[in-house]
């Protein structure tokens, strides 16, 4: 079973969460200027993908990571704010009118109340968005959230890598040449969601693969979420 508690609205946890942090952002930007301006396809035109990826501080993918394989940045270079345009018109926070991004009264009044915003916005994109789209293999690991995260609360209390977490979950990894297809599948529908909703902190040192990542629980993780395992997680850290 997967709770959600309801946090004060100037937690200090808050901060761990990148898609928290890119909607407040782009709201507040919608509502200090009037509107974004589209393209004719609907995306956030160049300017504002220049000035989200400046602001967001994206982990991993922040202006200077993003202008070293781009000369100019369209919505669909910044994978992060084309998902988040998706799910604030998706969730009626924001809508498109003659062209542009507006603010709706629905994502003004969740501007004002950032943990009510958290709580609508990250559970929507944990649980019904389909991650599998966003991997390079377009594969679906086998398992529910609910099994994930109540293994990932124990799991993931302790440096864990992406290879160690697949093996919890189903056992050796094949040695066939593509069963990196497997982990890849466990990257892009189950951790990485974790890290960009701010649950999961992924680490590597400087020039190493992504696959030599371990990733950690952050403290929004143990403030927000309630989990049938946090009776053997928390005696644990008493000890």
């Amino acid at each position: 079973m997967i709770d959600f508690r309801v946090l004060p609205h100037n937690s200090a946890v808050l901060a761990h969460a990148p898609l928290l942090r890119a909607a407040q952002l782009t709201l507040q930007y919608t509502q200090d200027h009037g509107s974004i301006p589209l393209t004719p396809s609907k995306a956030f035109k160049r300017v504002f993908v220049h000035w989200a990826a400046e602001h967001f501080d994206w982990p991993d993918m922040g202006y200077d990571e993003l202008f070293s394989v781009n000369k100019v940045l369209n919505e669909c270079d910044f994978l992060p704010l084309e998902l988040l345009h998706f799910l604030l018109i998706e969730l009626k926070l924001a809508r498109h009118n003659k062209g542009q991004f507006k603010i709706t009264k629905r994502g003004a009044a969740m501007l004002a109340n950032p943990s009510q915003l958290l709580n609508t916005l990250v559970p929507f994109y944990i649980f019904n968005v389909d991650h599998s789209a966003y991997s390079r293999s377009g594969e679906q690991p086998f398992g529910t959230w609910d099994v994930w995260l109540n293994v990932l609360n124990v799991e993931a209390e302790n440096a864990a890598t992406e290879l160690e977490l697949y093996q919890v979950f189903y056992g050796p990894l094949s040695d066939e040449p593509m069963a990196w297809r497997a982990t890849s599948a466990l990257y892009s529908c189950v951790l990485r969601p974790l890290c960009w909703a701010g649950l999961l902190l992924e680490h590597k040192d400087q020039g190493s693969k992504r696959s030599d990542a371990v990733y950690l629980k952050t403290p929004l993780w143990a403030a927000w979420l309630q989990l049938d395992t946090d009776d053997i997680v928390e005696p644990a850290q008493r000890h």
